[in-house]
């Protein structure tokens, strides 16, 4: 009784196939890439090695359980943009011209600082975030 050997399959895999798509990903996410705008606030750092800054108009305030402040009087977040601008009218200042300084509590959220940010960049004002100096 002969015992027929069956024919082995050999298991091979071709990599050229492989190396083509991931090829054409690579170029695909190159090309894409610098086409891609990031959503965020224009914001320019003042810069400065002098300890006074320019002085802000208006101050806006935010505590870390998501009260806010504008010069001390409470405001809610739904009223933020309107009270601001009627701050700013009633002192018969000009948007553009006007600086607000954004002061955080330590421990805020950095969604309540977006927030105001994104309503001075709205009302196209200028911001300047405040801090407290480091002492050594």
């Amino acid at each position: 009784m002969a015992l027929k050997r069956r024919n082995r399959v050999e298991p091979e895999f071709s990599l050229a196939a492989m190396i083509d798509v991931i090829f054409l990903l690579l170029m695909f996410f190159m090309l894409t890439s610098n086409v891609v705008t990031p959503n965020a606030l224009n914001l320019q750092l003042p810069s400065s090695t002098s300890k006074t800054m320019a002085s802000p108009s208006l101050s806006v305030s935010v505590r870390k359980e998501g009260s806010f402040y504008i010069d001390r009087t409470p405001v809610t977040e739904a009223n933020l943009e309107s009270s601001l601008r009627a701050r700013i009218r009633a002192a018969g200042d000009d948007p553009a011209k006007t600086t607000i300084s954004v002061n955080a509590e330590v421990g805020a959220p950095i969604e309540y600082v977006v927030t105001i940010l994104d309503v001075a960049n709205k009302l196209k004002l200028k911001t300047i975030l405040r801090t407290d100096p480091k002492t050594e």
